[in-house]
C-alpha cells in the first residue's frame, strides 16, 4: 500500500533506543492520544452516518480553522473522485470577505449541511464565521440548528454547551487528541461520512502504519527498533548537522493540501523554546513537477541545509496519455509520446530524486500505490509518529503551541482596546453634543 524507501546511512548502533523508550513512555501514558485513534472511532463513524442518513443534502460546508480544516481538505483533495457525484464541498478557514462570500455563493440552505469544528470550543475564527452564517442565511430561530448543522468540538467546551442547549448533533473528539493529531478523529471522520467516503478503511489504514511502525517500537526488539523506518529517518533529519528544513515533494496536484497539512503539523509541533535556546525543522510543501522548475533550483545549487522527501503515486487510475504527435520543429519532445502522463510524472519524481541525492542531500521516498481511503489513513498516522519521534529527539514538547496562544492573547487584549476606545470616542461625542444642545437653549 505505502513503502518508504531511505537514501542515507543507519544511525549508529543504539541511538535510537532513547527515542524508542520516549515513544514507549508517551503511550503507554495515555496522554498523547492520536497514537490509540487507529483503534477507535467507530462510535463517531455510526453517529455521523445516523445523522447524514437521516438527511438530504447536496452541500457540505466545514466551518473550522487550523487542525479543524487542513486535515480534511488534505483528505478531500487526496480522494475527490470518491467522493460523492454531485456534492459540494466548502471550507470556510479565513476571515477573508472574499472567500467567505465565494464559499456561501449559490448555496441552497435548505439543502446544505454545516459542520463546524472547533476543538477549544472557542476559536475566535471559527465563532466568528458560524455568526456569518447565522446571520447570511436569517438563522434567528437557533432550535434550527438541529437539521442544518452538526458540532465536533471537546466535551464540555463553550461550544459542545451552546450546540446541546439548542438541540443539535455534538460529535466530541477526546480531549487528549491536539487538533493537528485530529484528522483520524472526529474532525476527519464525520466529514469523511458526509462526503460518502470509507472513514473505517480511513483508521484500517492507519493500524497498518501503527502495526508496521509503532507495535514495532512498543515491543522493545533492538534489533527491528534499529531498522525501523520512522525512528531512522526522524533520526537522520533531527541531528543532521546542516539541514534545518524538510522539503515534503509531492509529485501531483491531488498531495497539495497533505503538504500543507504536513506544514502545519511540523512547524507547530516541532518549532519550540527550550529554555534560552530555539528548537525546530522549518517544513515546505511543494509540488511536482510544477515546482521543479521553481524551487528545484535552490535545492540544487543553493546552500545545503535541506532534507527532501519524495512522494508519489504508483497508481492514478487514469489512463491519459501524451497524443502520438510530432510537431515541427517540436520534435524533442517526441520521446514521451504515447506514454501515461502518470508514469512522466513518476519518472520526473525519480529522475529528480536521483539529481538531488546526487548533489549529496539527504532523501528519502514515499510510495503510495493509490489513493484511497486506507492509503490516506496511513499517510496522516505516519506523518503524525514521524513527527513525535522527531520531536523526542529535538527535546521538545510536540503537542502544545505557546507561540499561537501568545498571538491569541495579544489579538484578543487588541481588539478590546479598540473597542473601549471607540466606546469612549462615542461617549466623548455624544457629551459634548449634550453640551453645546444646552449651551443653545
Amino acid at each position: 500500500m505505502v513503502k518508504n524507501e531511505l537514501f542515507f546511512p543507519p544511525a549508529k548502533d543504539g541511538a535510537l533506543e532513547e527515542v524508542a523508550a520516549k515513544i514507549r513512555a508517551e503511550y503507554e501514558s495515555g496522554e498523547i492520544g492520536y497514537y490509540r485513534l487507529p483503534q477507535q472511532g467507530a462510535d463517531e463513524i455510526a453517529r455521523a452516518q445516523e445523522f447524514f442518513s437521516a438527511r438530504s443534502y447536496d452541500e457540505i460546508v466545514l466551518i473550522g480553522i487550523g487542525g479543524s480544516s487542513v486535515g480534511v481538505r488534505a483528505l478531500y483533495e487526496m480522494l475527490r473522485p470518491r467522493v460523492r457525484k454531485n456534492l459540494r464541498f466548502e471550507i470556510l478557514d479565513n476571515l477573508d470577505g472574499h472567500s467567505v462570500n465565494r464559499a456561501l455563493e449559490g448555496l441552497n440552505f435548505a439543502r446544505t449541511i454545516f459542520i463546524v469544528s472547533s476543538k477549544s470550543g472557542g476559536t475566535i475564527e471559527t465563532i466568528s464565521l458560524f455568526k456569518v452564517v447565522l446571520q447570511r442565511f436569517g438563522i434567528s430561530d437557533l432550535k434550527t440548528l438541529a437539521k442544518n448543522f452538526i458540532f465536533i468540538t471537546d466535551a464540555g467546551s463553550p461550544l459542545d454547551i451552546f450546540a446541546r442547549e439548542h438541540g443539535a448533533c455534538v460529535i466530541n473528539m477526546p480531549a487528549n487528541v491536539g487538533g493537528r493529531f485530529s484528522v483520524l478523529s472526529a474532525v476527519g471522520l464525520v466529514p469523511a461520512v458526509g462526503l460518502g467516503l470509507d472513514a473505517s478503511a480511513m483508521l484500517r489504514g492507519a493500524a497498518a502504519a501503527k502495526e508496521r511502525y509503532l507495535d514495532e517500537i512498543l515491543a522493545g526488539d533492538p534489533a527491528k527498533i534499529a531498522e525501523n523506518k520512522i525512528l531512522r529517518k526522524a533520526h537522520h533529519y533531527a541531528t543532521h548537522k546542516s539541514a534545518k528544513i524538510n522539503i515534503l515533494f509531492s509529485y501531483g496536484d491531488a498531495l497539495r493540501a497533505l503538504g500543507e497539512w504536513y506544514v502545519q503539523l511540523w512547524a507547530e509541533s516541532l518549532g519550540k523554546k527550550i529554555g534560552f535556546s530555539r528548537e525546530g525543522l522549518t517544513p515546505v510543501g511543494l509540488v511536482g513537477s510544477r515546482d521543479q522548475h521553481s524551487f528545484l533550483q535552490l535545492i540544487m545549487d543553493g546552500i545545503k541545509d535541506k532534507t527532501v522527501t519524495f512522494l508519489k503515486i504508483a497508481d492514478t487510475g487514469l489512463s491519459d496519455a501524451v497524443p502520438q504527435i510530432s510537431l515541427e520543429p517540436l520534435q524533442s519532445c517526441d520521446f514521451v509520446n504515447s506514454m501515461k502522463l502518470s508514469e512522466v510524472l513518476g519518472y520526473q519524481c525519480d529522475a529528480t530524486l536521483q539529481a538531488v541525492s546526487n548533489e549529496g542531500i539527504s532523501v528519502d521516498l514515499i510510495e503510495v500505490s493509490r489513493l484511497c481511503e486506507q492509503s490516506a489513513g496511513f499517510l496522516f498516522y505516519y506523518f503524525e509518529l514521524l513527527t513525535s519521534a522527531t520531536g523526542a529527539i529535538l527535546g521538545v514538547n510536540t503537542y502544545d503551541q505557546p507561540g499561537v496562544e501568545a498571538g491569541k492573547i495579544i489579538l484578543k487584549s487588541m481588539i478590546l482596546k479598540s473597542a473601549l476606545s471607540k466606546s469612549a470616542r462615542f461617549w466623548s461625542a455624544k457629551t459634548l453634543r449634550a453640551a453645546r444642545s444646552c449651551c443653545d437653549l
